[in-house]
């Protein structure tokens, strides 16, 4: 016999074993666990065992205070290893220990009551033997190198698909095989005399095996898990996936950002996501019942690059409406704690800005750059056989990067026990009318300073109109000289209308055009022919003169002009069950990258000296 080596690549391969909580010292702070055993596991390349020989296993990195990570997370670093043992059981200990820090405190609450009960390890394989030469061989693990210890609150799977599989590095290990000897005959053979030999058995094995791995790596990847499962389960070739994948790949771009910020989810997942059950498993700390929110958030802040703080809302479930089929075909039987409709088209009905017009975009990644022309080109008048003289077009570009803005809506507790579709829409409306609120007072008036985006307000260049000194009752003459600004601007094309606050509404409803005429600056139509709107997170405590906090603000304008942008794949929420608790409620918390840009200025124009007593 002789041994044949061969190198293939790993990544960073998962087990996962059970914490027992009678190993716990709550005063040291301290866990007992057992982290590995010789339980053989499924593996691509075969059924793996951990060979358990103290000469086996590479423990320095552990020995040398290893990290205790959350859910191999390594920028979630909660305690270290104590020591490490290999026990006559054939199974490897080790005493953590975990920190004084808040995080760390939490998951160490939560491995006392029990509520975390997994750990799992992360190795590394450096070599190999294979046993067995049957179809699914078994290779004892040799050599094999533990690299930090994790409480979790899913196991990895025994495919090592589980947390962060996706931009792993990877490894050589060496596989050893015993192989029989053999003698090579070599003779003149014309080229007609060859028969090609057929593939082994284990060759197709392998083909098989690294097919499905190809195809589940690339729908991972691009949110395409449910046809990466149809391809495979239907034998279909990893070229024709490709093919099929570059299409839709194709297809995301003309769409535009909202989709392709979309983490893959089915339309069966997306119907059974509840946002009641995520904010149900944050108050309690209990993920039992909410492990599609929980897998949905991960993959988000995989996307995005970016961990949440609490849970992100995917951009699958806010941008697709329910639907379940038709009624009478069966849609009335099907019951779902999925959200009612869309959210982003809810948040568009509960933000003023949007109603009159402004563009919504989503999805976004990284700065923002849009393009717009600031000059023209100049025409002349010649003589006959004189030049032209040569101009062109001017460029610009608006420019928009993620703030992060936090809105706050208080639920009661018991309200979050319910788990109708009335009580999910309710929440689900409740957490779009809050963030609705905040996105429309920074369009309209945020001040660009102190991480807030620039409103239309504050954007330098657009129209102004001055009532006087120390302010002035708005007139039907100050509404046409907003509209004259625009207009004469050349921007009088697009959603043109009237934003302002309810104190200038009635002002104006009291206001006649001219005196004795009984027409009114406000009538039933809006004002002057054009839309009219009202939010009252247009200010009305400005200051003009002596008129100090009392004057309001007008704006007309061009509203497909103004940009309010969002990044990232979801909506990050959080829970506080501390604040209100003694009045029974829970405070949760949304938190989204936005921007606000006006594309031109003279789109806009206002008059923010109206005073309405």
């Amino acid at each position: 016999m002789e041994t044949r080596k061969q190198t293939i690549e790993t990544q960073i391969q998962y087990r996962a074993l059970d914490v027992k909580r009678d190993a716990i010292d709550a005063d040291a702070r301290t866990v007992e666990l057992a982290f590995s055993s010789e339980a053989p596991v499924e593996r691509y390349f075969g059924t793996e065992i951990l060979d358990h020989s103290p000469s086996s296993i590479r423990l320095g990195r552990l020995n040398q205070r290893g990290p205790v990570l959350v859910d191999h997370d390594p920028t979630d670093h909660v305690g270290v290893v104590e020591s490490v043992s290999v026990d006559a059981d054939r199974k490897a200990r080790a005493v953590v220990r975990f920190g004084k820090s808040a995080r760390a405190q939490e998951i160490f609450n939560d491995v006392v009551d029990g509520i975390r009960g997994n750990v799992s390890v992360g190795y590394r394989i450096h070599r190999m033997i294979e046993e067995g030469n049957g179809k699914q061989p078994t290779m004892r693990v040799m050599d094999w190198e533990p690299l930090e210890i994790s409480i979790v609150s899913i196991p990895a799977d025994a495919e090592g698909a589980g947390i962060g599989r996706a931009a792993e590095e990877t490894f050589d290990t060496v596989i050893e095989r015993e192989v029989e000897p053999t003698s090579i005959e070599i003779k003149e053979t014309a080229m007609s005399d060859v028969t090609p030999a057929a593939p082994s058995a284990d060759d197709v094995r392998k083909g098989e095996l690294a097919r499905i791995r190809e195809i589940e790596t690339l729908g991972d990847l691009h949110g395409q898990k449910d046809m990466a499962r149809d391809f495979i389960s239907n034998g279909k070739s990893l070229d024709a996936f490709r093919a099929e994948l570059l299409k839709k790949i194709e297809t995301r771009k003309v769409a535009g950002p909202e989709s392709s910020a979309e983490i893959g989810m089915s339309d069966k997942e997306v119907r059974s996501y509840s946002l009641v059950r995520a904010i149900n498993a944050m108050v309690t700390r209990d993920w039992s019942d909410a492990g599609l929110e929980l897998e949905a958030s991960r993959a988000v802040a995989d996307k995005v690059g970016k961990k949440a703080q609490g849970i992100y809302l995917p951009m699958d479930v806010m941008a697709r409406d329910l639907t379940v089929g038709t009624n009478s075909a069966g849609g009335y039987t099907v019951g779902t704690d999925m959200m009612g409709g869309s959210f982003i088209d809810l948040l568009r009905n509960r933000m003023m800005v949007m109603q009159m017009g402004a563009r919504l975009m989503t999805g976004l990644n990284g700065n923002v750059a849009i393009p717009r022309q600031s000059g023209g080109a100049t025409a002349y008048w010649v003589a006959e056989n004189g030049s032209i003289t040569e101009s062109g077009q001017t460029f610009d570009q608006v420019t928009m990067s993620p703030k992060t803005i936090g809105a706050l809506t208080d639920i009661s507790r018991r309200l979050l026990l319910q788990s109708s579709v009335d009580v999910e829409a309710l929440v689900r409306d409740d957490l779009a009318t809050t963030i609705a609120l905040a996105l429309d007072l920074a369009a309209i008036n945020g001040s660009g300073s102190s991480n807030q985006p620039t409103g239309i307000l504050n954007t330098s260049g657009i129209g102004d109109v001055a009532g006087g000194t120390n302010g002035l009752a708005p007139t039907f003459a100050h509404m046409v000289e907003l509209e004259t600004d625009v207009a004469t601007a050349n921007a009088d094309i697009g959603a043109l209308g009237y934003l302002t606050n309810a104190k200038v509404r009635g002002k104006l409803k009291q206001t006649e055009k001219a005196s004795s005429t009984g027409q009114f600056v406000w009538d039933g139509n809006g004002v002057n022919g054009y839309n009219a709107m009202v939010s009252n997170q247009v200010p009305s405590t400005l200051d003009k003169g002596t008129s100090t906090g009392v004057c309001s603000a007008i704006i007309f304008g061009n509203w497909n002009d103004l940009i309010v942008g969002q990044w990232g794949a979801g909506i990050d929420v959080m829970v506080d069950p501390y604040t209100g608790g003694a009045a029974g409620t829970v405070r949760v918390r949304a938190m989204q990258d936005v921007d606000i840009a006006v594309r031109h200025a003279a789109s806009f124009s206002a008059m923010q000296d109206a005073l309405t007593a």
